[in-house]
């Protein structure tokens, strides 16, 4: 693995933890101005900038705050001079949800640019798989 990959693997861990604690400032850290998300709930066009995915975390952190839980099982990591791509499946529900449906995954894609030396997400999706 190279060092691009364990620095990439280290800031989607610390963004999974920051999420599970509720710590916006954490969430947002590792972020581009000019994010672009792609989301589980509406507008189906995504969101753009950081003032846009920052509004929509304290309504799920509202909901997690009920014993959710929000952690990573898989974290693949392919990484470039200047570009990267990160894909993760989450354990991401309330202990009642994961044990009606064991195996529901939240589904992440992570993509991040180096911007003067430093990892950032620049494009982030979010999707649970349609039964």
């Amino acid at each position: 693995m190279s060092e691009d990959e364990r620095r990439i693997r280290a800031l989607i861990t610390r963004w999974a933890d920051a999420v599970h604690r509720g710590d916006l400032e954490a969430v947002l850290a590792d972020h581009a101005e000019d994010l672009r998300l792609y989301y589980v709930t509406p507008p189906h066009e995504g969101l753009r900038g950081l003032a846009a995915y920052r509004a929509l975390w304290p309504p799920f952190f509202a909901w997690q705050a009920q014993g959710a839980l929000f952690e990573i099982d898989v974290l693949d990591v392919a990484s470039g001079p200047e570009v990267a791509f990160a894909h993760a499946l989450l354990r991401c529900g309330t202990p009642e949800e994961l044990a009606e449906r064991p195996t529901l995954r939240l589904r992440l894609t992570f993509g991040l640019r180096k911007r003067r030396g430093r990892w950032v997400i620049t494009h982030e999706h979010h999707s649970f798989p349609h039964d």
